[in-house]
């Protein structure tokens, strides 16, 4: 194991979002290729917010991302008297404070700062204060350095600095006696001895704060690298307007876990022009070094490429099972019907997600209840009966799990005996296997149905089909 030490640290407030997923990815490839640790850190510090169901859906994201971390998960709701005695220990030391002013007290001399044009930043008003009224409540702040500069060297962003005149006292403990988000932070950081934090660039302004903790503490201050945003197609930060946000959303829609993975990664960093990578690849080509500075736009017609290709490319028993998931959404069981994996490798050269896989796919377990009045009209006339009915004869005579070539000869036999094209026999086929008029090749088809459902379905088709030639 090397030194390093990383961690994701989602709020269970909603589920997990696409940007945050890209944030553990990236922890997770930096974990595993220097053999590091990668720890799962679930912040509900904010009680009101926060949410089981929240946190059951991020930990269910990121088990089908397949990002397995090595510690946690911790929940900082279980790490209160940590926080407290933390809190007490900088008060103590004077390195934090009571403050006694009231929200009506801030509110006023926030309106009178803006009115004169000032910094809206605490003024200090307790910084000094060493009475302690009795049961007054109060908040405890943070004394922050008010001279010099906080810098840092970004491993994607570069220096930044910030000057320390700018930075008001952070308030770390709420007068309900509940820790704030920048204190707690790096209080875990220290306790779990994280060396470097990968996150979202919306937190480089808590940085310098949280480095100023850090020092409070006598503790080594981590690197940091602050991650780019993710756009929309209209340059604004990715939200709902743009589509699915959610992890678990795109495997509703029938995304694959690895084409989700190989897209987000590329959102931001790259390694020359390949586009496709396995998980392995990833693990040992991925480096902060190659991460641009600047915002990725989310792009969902190249993530419907990269699913298409994994479903083109994917094992056709694990795609089947993965299918079987979406049918049961439908109401349809695959318990007794054709193989999975064959019925896959009928249609996953054209299926772009699992979901447009199940749907080609459930004829091969429902027969039809109907059939195109309009297709029948043009497709079926006597000659196609009658070429139905031998059919029927014909693949009832091969035996039920016939090869693909055993059924083309009965399909080429019956176009020899009718003098038939097969574009005029494979249409009324389809219609009677299908209920529609399309489906993958009819010879695959009737293959992977078999010959016994096949002329079941022949069967009944023909007494519509002949009803339908009377009416006409």
């Amino acid at each position: 194991m090397s030194e390093l030490r990383v961690r994701f640290a989602p709020s269970p407030t909603g589920y997990l979002h696409i940007g945050g997923a890209r944030t553990a990815l990236f922890n997770y490839l930096l974990a595993r290729q220097q053999h590091g640790t990668f720890i799962l850190r679930v912040e509900d510090t904010d009680v009101e917010r926060s949410t089981q169901e929240s946190t059951d859906a991020i930990l269910q994201a990121m088990s089908w991302l397949g990002l397995d971390y090595d510690e946690g998960p911790f929940f900082q709701s279980d790490r209160f008297d940590l926080y407290r005695a933390k809190v007490a220990k900088l008060v103590e030391e004077g390195k934090a404070y009571r403050c006694y002013c009231s929200a009506e007290e801030l509110e006023r001399k926030r309106e009178a700062a803006l009115a004169a044009g000032g910094r809206l930043g605490y003024d200090g008003t307790c910084r000094n204060r060493s009475d302690h009224p009795a049961g007054a409540p109060f908040v405890v702040r943070f004394r922050t350095p008010q001279q010099g500069t906080t810098t840092f060297v970004d491993r994607i962003k570069g220096p930044i600095a910030f000057n320390n005149e700018e930075l008001d006292d952070l308030i770390i403990q709420r007068t309900d006696g509940t820790p704030t988000y920048n204190f707690v932070v790096v209080v875990d950081d220290i306790d779990m001895r994280i060396s470097l934090v990968i996150r979202g660039d919306d937190h480089i302004n808590n940085t310098p704060r949280q480095i100023h903790i850090y020092q409070a503490f006598g503790a080594t201050v981590p690197e940091f690298a602050h991650v780019p945003m993710i756009l929309g197609a209209d340059k604004k930060r990715l939200s709902k307007r743009h589509g699915a946000t959610s992890v678990m959303a795109y495997r509703e829609m029938g995304y694959l876990p690895e084409a989700l993975v190989n897209y987000l990664v590329r959102l931001g960093w790259s390694h020359g022009d390949q586009e496709i990578f396995s998980k392995e690849e990833l693990i040992e080509k991925f480096s902060l070094d190659s991460v641009g500075r600047a915002a990725g736009v989310f792009n969902p017609d190249k993530l419907l490429w990269l699913n298409e290709h994994y479903i083109k490319t994917g094992d056709p028993q694990r795609l089947g099972e993965l299918m079987a998931e979406h049918l049961a959404t439908h109401g349809i069981a695959v318990a007794g019907g054709p193989d999975l994996a064959a019925v896959v490798r009928t249609l996953q050269e054209r299926a772009k997600t699992l979901v447009e896989m199940a749907v080609g796919a459930e004829f091969y377990y429902r027969r039809p209840t109907s059939y195109d009045a309009e297709a029948i009209e043009r497709q079926v006339g006597p000659e196609q009966i009658e070429a139905l009915e031998q059919l029927c004869l014909e693949l009832s005579g091969v035996g039920e799990n016939a090869a693909h070539a055993v059924v083309e000869a009965a399909f080429q036999k019956v176009l020899a005996a009718t003098g038939l094209k097969l574009g005029k026999l494979g249409p009324a086929v389809r219609i009677a296997l299908t209920g529609g008029t399309v489906s993958p090749s009819i010879h695959d088809v009737v293959t992977v149905l078999g010959c016994a459902e096949t002329v079941i379905r022949l069967r009944s088709a023909l007494n519509v089909f002949r009803a339908a030639l009377k009416t006409s």
